[in-house]
């Protein structure tokens, strides 16, 4: 049994550490710095608030260290690192500053926003009325003006801005005003883009009105999986006082360690990453669109994050796109979304978004045999395996 368990893991770090093109925009590579803390003594260990376990003193200083980097980063008035996911980070908000029959306005899951937060999600969970935003799906954006006449109509309790697909920046300075002026708790959900916001090349949302920020830590932001929340000061107190024990009791502290270190790393060299992060997502949409693939948002530039959107229409035809691309070692998911965060992160930079845009079109459009394509890839992996933009 032993031996089994050991050769499932190492088949799972040769073939998706060494020989595949991981293009999943929900998740990332961590350094091995990183990596290795998370198996340092914090993960054996507990605390509390009311201080009932004893030797704990080191655990609070790295706790301290972490909230200190992530107000750094973020520019935040407080910051909070012991949600255990995004999803938490989303509960907490939620729960935090709504009752039952609230009205939650956010992204509807049919144009693109979390399924989480929504009717069948934590909205069901928490007895809130949920209330999309107007979208279009032509420009993959919030409709300002339309947005403003449902805020004034249905003073919605909360308003969260983010979603599951999220190639530009939302209008957030344009709605986060008037839906203060109608009495709305104004969030950000950014599990997808903490590390394009924290490395200041998509948008700032503390600065342009909302109250909190909060999301998972290992999409483009490049940490151990896990959830954060940045906020003001006003609100940010009374989630931390809230926090524990209804939402978290052990935190992982192993976890938050790791996470305070990729903070180190994404104060120092988070611009330069976030910077080519967006780079190559410009650069493969427009490979992957002169091939003929469907990228959405042409008009616009196809996007300003880590994402690409790939339009087939519906969830077959993307599944049926994703396992021909997995035969060859490219993995995307089924939506289909393809992310740039993790070849960013082993030094791949715009050359090598051509290539990966030739080896999709060798994949798909010319139905080359995949072991041809799985022999190119394992080279072209092979030079790019250390974890750039962190400390040596």
């Amino acid at each position: 049994m032993i031996d089994e368990i050991l050769s499932i893991v190492e088949k799972q770090e040769e073939w998706r550490g060494k020989q595949c093109l991981n293009l999943i925009p929900s998740e990332n590579v961590m350094s091995l710095a990183v990596r290795k803390l998370l198996s340092s003594d914090f993960g054996q260990r507990y605390t509390a608030r009311d201080r009932f376990y004893m030797g704990a003193q080191f655990t609070d200083e790295i706790e301290q260290c972490g909230e200190k980097l992530a107000k750094e980063v973020f520019g935040a008035d407080t910051a909070d690192l012991r949600p255990l996911s995004g999803h938490i980070a989303d509960m907490i908000i939620l729960a935090t500053f709504t009752k039952p029959k609230d009205i939650l306005m956010c992204i509807s899951p049919n144009v693109g926003g979390y399924p989480g937060m929504w009717n069948e999600g934590l909205a069901k969970l928490l007895q809130l009325k949920t209330v999309p935003f107007p979208f279009s799906k032509h420009n993959m954006n919030i409709k300002v003006e339309e947005s403003k006449k449902v805020i004034k109509q249905l003073k919605p309790k909360i308003m969260i801005f983010g979603a599951s697909f999220i190639t530009f920046p939302y209008p957030v300075k344009e709605l986060s005003k008037i839906a203060k002026e109608n009495g709305a708790i104004v969030g950000y959900d950014g599990s997808h883009v903490l590390g394009l916001i924290g490395g200041k090349q998509f948008q700032d949302p503390l600065r342009e009105g909302v109250c909190a920020l909060f999301g998972s830590t290992h999409k483009s932001f490049f940490g151990p999986q896990g959830g954060m929340v940045l906020a003001d000061r006003e609100h940010g107190e009374i989630i931390k006082e809230k926090i524990y024990p209804t939402f978290v009791d052990n935190a992982h502290w192993n976890r938050i360690a790791a996470l305070t270190l990729a903070l180190a790393e994404m104060r120092k060299f988070g611009k330069a990453y976030a910077g080519q992060v967006v780079r190559n997502s410009k650069t493969l949409a427009k490979a992957l669109c002169d091939y003929g693939f469907p990228v959405v948002c042409q008009h616009l530039g196809f996007t300003q994050s880590h994402q690409i959107i790939l339009d087939y229409g519906n969830y077959k035809k993307g599944r049926a796109f994703a396992e021909k691309l997995q035969n060859s070692n490219i993995i995307v998911d089924c939506a289909v979304r393809i992310g740039t965060c993790e070849v960013t992160r082993h030094g791949m930079k715009e050359g090598e978004m051509l290539k990966i845009a030739e080896l999709i079109k060798r994949a798909i459009i010319d139905e080359e045999e995949p072991e041809e394509i799985r022999r190119d890839i394992a080279k072209l992996c092979s030079t790019f395996q250390e974890v750039e933009y962190c400390f040596a």
